[in-house]
This record gives structure tokens, sequence and C-alpha cells, in this order.
């Protein structure tokens, strides 16, 4: 049965696009069908991809407006492994056009169930902001995966999130849950890093990832090259980071079985 996982924060520039691709490309080296959504009107997860947004012939927008099936939008990511349903600023019309049809927090949900057959894993890269769009995807999800910054704000907007996410579940999901939370940037020199770190531990426990995402320049200049860090610098840290993030979320999902080590080689 699919997974469906919805990469949001409120907060920008937390790693949400990194996370989305490099997750994605790391679940797809182990094997997994994957598929990338793009539901941000930037589309950086599309130039991240290796796809050029400003050249899309379809684009997720048609697939929310009814202009097309979401199987007719897909584009495949070669170098990345998975396949994609790509945005640009197109999306940007979307976020009102939804607002004047029926069932506009379901457009998302309907056009992903024809493709679940096809894929183990859908991963979602929201938009930075709480509209139209994000909620789409926290209603087409299973689980939500969080990124975030150790820093000053982060746990308050990170309560503001959980309780847009208890809401959602209460209303228009029930099956929505905080599939776990992703620090980010980590510095772990940095005594308020580590300070914040305590603090997630202390009151979310188990949904807090054992794998943090390092600093890494080869992190910050896969997406520049239209790659995912492990098609760039598989040897990186940032690369290895990500490949441990899928490797325990495998895990979450088969209650602690370890994933076969020719799943996770690199």
């Amino acid at each position: 049965m699919v997974r469906i996982l919805a990469v949001t924060n409120q907060k920008g520039g937390v790693g949400k696009t990194t996370t989305s691709i490099n997750l994605a490309a790391s679940l797809a080296r182990m094997q997994k069908r994957v598929l990338l959504v793009d539901l941000d009107p930037q589309g950086n997860a599309t130039m991240g991809s290796g796809i050029d947004k400003n050249a899309l012939e379809r684009s997720i927008y048609d697939v929310l407006t009814s202009q097309c099936t979401a199987a007719n939008a897909l584009v495949t990511a070669d170098l990345a492994g998975y396949a994609l349903l790509p945005a640009n600023s197109d999306l940007t019309a979307a976020e009102v056009e939804l607002l004047q049809v029926e069932d506009k927090e379901q457009r998302l949900t309907r056009a992903l169930a024809s493709l679940g057959a096809d894929f183990d894993f859908i991963v979602i890269d929201c938009p930075p902001s709480l509209n139209m769009l994000t909620l789409n995807a926290l209603v087409a999800a299973d689980g939500v995966l969080i990124p975030m910054q150790c820093e000053y704000y982060a746990l308050e907007g990170l309560t503001a999130l959980s309780e847009t996410i208890d809401a959602v579940q209460s209303a228009l999901n029930p099956r929505l849950r905080i599939e776990g939370i992703l620090r980010t940037m980590f510095d772990p020199r940095n005594n308020l890093t580590q300070q914040v770190s305590d603090q997630l531990k202390q009151h979310f426990a188990d949904a807090v990832y054992r794998t943090v995402i390092p600093r890494n320049v080869r992190l910050a200049e896969a997406p520049s090259h239209g790659l995912p860090v492990i098609a760039y610098d598989k040897a990186s840290t940032g690369a290895l980071a990500y490949l441990s993030l899928a490797g325990e979320l495998l895990r979450r999902e088969t209650g602690g079985a370890a994933v076969p080590a020719t799943e996770t080689e690199a």
C-alpha cells in the first residue's frame, strides 16, 4: 500500500525542498517506487530534480484544475531515480481557483488515488505557508514529515504546525499523523542547537528522527546541478545522512526490522 508523506513547515528556509528531493532519491536508491509531487509554485523541487520548470507542457496545476490526469502530467527524473509531478509559477493561480470549486481540499487526494498502485511512496513538497495547496497535501497524506532547524523560534512554530495537523485530522483526514521531526542544518558545536534539540526530544520523544542532517557544502551545491546529493556526491555527509533518514523511515514502517544491506548501498 502506498505511503503518502507531506513534507511541510510553515517557516521557510528549513530544508523542506532539500529534504523532499533527497528523501525521494534515497528511497528510490533502496529500490522503492517513488513519486515526488512539487506543490510549491516556486518549482524548486522540479528544478532540483533536473527538470526545467519553464519548459513544462503540463504540471500539477493542470492536474489540480482538472485539465489533465496525474498520469498525463508525470515526468521521469532519470538521474534522481523517481517520477515527478512538476510545478512552476502557474500553480500560484491554482490557490485562487481552488477556492471557488467544490471539494477544494480533496483535489490532490483524488488525483493521487489513480496512481497509488504504481508507487510505494509519494513525497509531497509543500509551500512554506498554510494555504489551500498545503491543505490539499495534508488531506492527501498519511503522515507529515517536519524539517526544522534547531533555533530560537523553532518550538513555537512547531507547536502551531502541530495544532494545524490536529485540526486537519479532526475535520478532514482522520488518518493523518506526524510521521517524524527532522533536525536540519545541524551543527553540534552550537550550544543553542543542542538546547533546542534536547527540548525537541523531551516534548516529542520518538517522533524526532535519530538521523540529523548536517550543514554540508555538497548538499547546498547539488540543486544548482539539478541533482539530488546522492547523485551529485554519494560519499558526502549530506548524502549519507539522507540515506540514513530513508533507512530509519523504512525501519519504522516495518516495526524496527533492519533494511537489507543490499538496499542501503549508495
